[in-house]
């Protein structure tokens, strides 16, 4: 005999199927997939009714111009050239027959590219001691000359070395022991973990004081955007065990400048102690704990149109319709961002265009999600992606009305990469106070790549001078200040 079910059973199998086929995609794609979200939709937004259409020429009818264009295949740009500040070695090559009462008529010249593994420097300083005579008398009757100043006071490693050292596992993700064996094979140089470990804690110690200077730049603002991600960390009262820590993020798309806060849990107070006193706008993902550090506060929530947009992609493999119809409104939010940025747009610019054609296409788009979100009963992919919608669409309002205010949170996360990326190299901090340490570097050097200045060349030239440098002119040496001063200079 036949089971039978009844209509709401039915639909509710039907709900849980879904749910569970949206869920073995996103592991499939997380598996096997591309990481890229690339949406084209089966029919191109019409870009060009942004820029170049009047909203109506009747009531609610627009005038529409078929267009049709021919796609030209793209030429080779051919050989990159090569950076004139290379070092250059000439090797002239005169022909195999004997040239003997020929007259030269010129030359060819072929360029090629060669590598050598970066050279480890012994660096030997010779003092000239002198002893005084009768006729130099003085209370100290030996000089000699005076050694200059290190990072690390009687030790071997000089700034160039240790700024290599921490760019190298902070953004090139090599961890210690493998620049261990690099110098072994390469230069025959032997040297332990431990030691390069207390070279890092010292560097640490003497770059505190510039830490705190940029905690302080970086939060000095009335516009923020927060993140946060994952870290492990060895346990001391377990062994063998990992503790889960966050990476609190912070990035001031004013200033450029980025801050990294370490804290063992992610809870609301790692944002109460890191931004007690900050109020105005914070723009981050819909987590919770933003929900309950604002309650109460000066503080206004921005929310992120790139994590919308995720929702709906992840949606459009099981609800295509609805999803495509959701993604091509956001797909041409962007293409008006886009249109600002490469026009150099300064912020009350970018206002003005918000307002002239971004605005219409949210608030269509917000309805559309309301009304939808109401009417939709599914529990799964697009279920969730219209409720997270409804709930974070709203607070985007605000970047309609200050044109300061980013699209999304996608600059903040650019910096949080490189954290991803070294998890998977040296997997786990030794301690919570490593943990800090790798917070200290992370923002140093997130800061350098939005300044665009070279991370070794900032650092190797800030160790070799922040201990004599004016406490009170600290911020010359952050790497925002430091690039936009060298700049001058040249």
């Amino acid at each position: 005999m036949e089971a039978t079910v009844s209509k709401a059973e039915y639909d509710e199998l039907k709900q849980q199927n879904a749910k569970l086929q949206h869920e073995l995609d996103q592991l499939k794609r997380l598996i096997f997939g591309a990481s890229k979200e690339r949406f084209v939709p089966s029919v191109a937004p019409e870009q060009l009714d942004l820029w170049e259409l009047d909203q109506a020429t009747g009531e609610g009818e627009v005038d529409k111009e078929k267009i049709s264009y021919e796609r030209k295949k793209k030429a080779h740009p051919g050989r990159t050239q090569l950076p004139e500040n290379l070092p250059v070695e000439e090797i002239i090559i005169e022909p195999a027959e004997d040239t003997t009462g020929m007259v030269e008529i010129g030359e060819e010249v072929t360029e090629t590219l060669d590598y050598r593994p970066g050279v480890l420097l012994k660096r030997r300083y010779i003092r000239k001691k002198y002893a005084r005579t009768e006729e130099t008398p003085d209370a100290a009757s030996i000089l000699i000359g005076e050694l200059p100043e290190r990072p690390i006071p009687k030790g071997i490693a000089e700034a160039g070395l240790l700024a290599y050292l921490f760019v190298a596992k902070y953004i090139d993700h090599l961890p210690f022991y493998r620049q261990i064996e690099i110098f072994k094979r390469d230069h025959g140089w032997a040297i332990h973990k431990s030691t390069i470990n207390d070279w890092f804690a010292a560097c640490c110690t003497l770059l505190e004081p510039l830490y705190e200077t940029l905690r302080k730049n970086v939060l000095h603002t009335d516009y923020l955007q927060g993140d946060e991600s994952t870290m492990k960390v060895l346990d001391s009262n377990k062994a063998g065990n990992t503790h889960l820590g966050y990476q609190w993020v912070f990035h001031n798309p004013l200033s450029g400048n980025v801050l990294f806060v370490y804290r063992k849990g992610r809870g609301a107070n790692g944002l109460t102690e890191t931004l007690a006193d900050f109020t105005g706008y914070l723009q981050s993902d819909g987590y919770a704990a933003y929900d309950k550090f604002a309650r109460g506060r000066q503080v206004e929530l921005i929310s992120c149109l790139a994590h919308i947009r995720r929702k709906f992609f992840e949606a459009k493999d099981n609800h295509p319709a609805m999803a495509e119809h959701a993604l091509t409104k956001i797909q041409q939010l962007y293409a008006i961002e886009r249109h600002a940025r490469e026009a150099k747009m300064s912020a009350a610019e970018r206002k003005t265009l918000r307002q002239a054609k971004a605005k219409a296409i949210y608030e269509e788009l917000l309805q559309w999600v309301i009304t939808e979100q109401k009417n939709n009963l599914s529990k799964g992919a697009i279920g969730k992606a219209l409720h997270y919608a409804t709930n974070q669409l709203p607070r985007l309002a605000h970047y309609l009305e200050d044109g300061r205010i980013e699209i999304d949170n996608n600059l903040i996360e650019n910096s949080i990469r490189p954290l991803a990326l070294g998890r998977k190299n040296y997997l786990f901090a030794g301690s919570h106070e490593g943990a800090q340490r790798a917070a200290m570097m992370y923002s140093f050097f997130a800061s350098c790549k939005y300044a665009k200045a070279n991370p070794w060349e900032w650092l190797t030239d800030v160790l070799g001078r922040i201990g004599a440098h004016p406490i009170n002119r600290l911020e010359e040496l952050l790497p925002a200040q430091w690039e936009e001063n060298r700049n001058r200079d040249l």
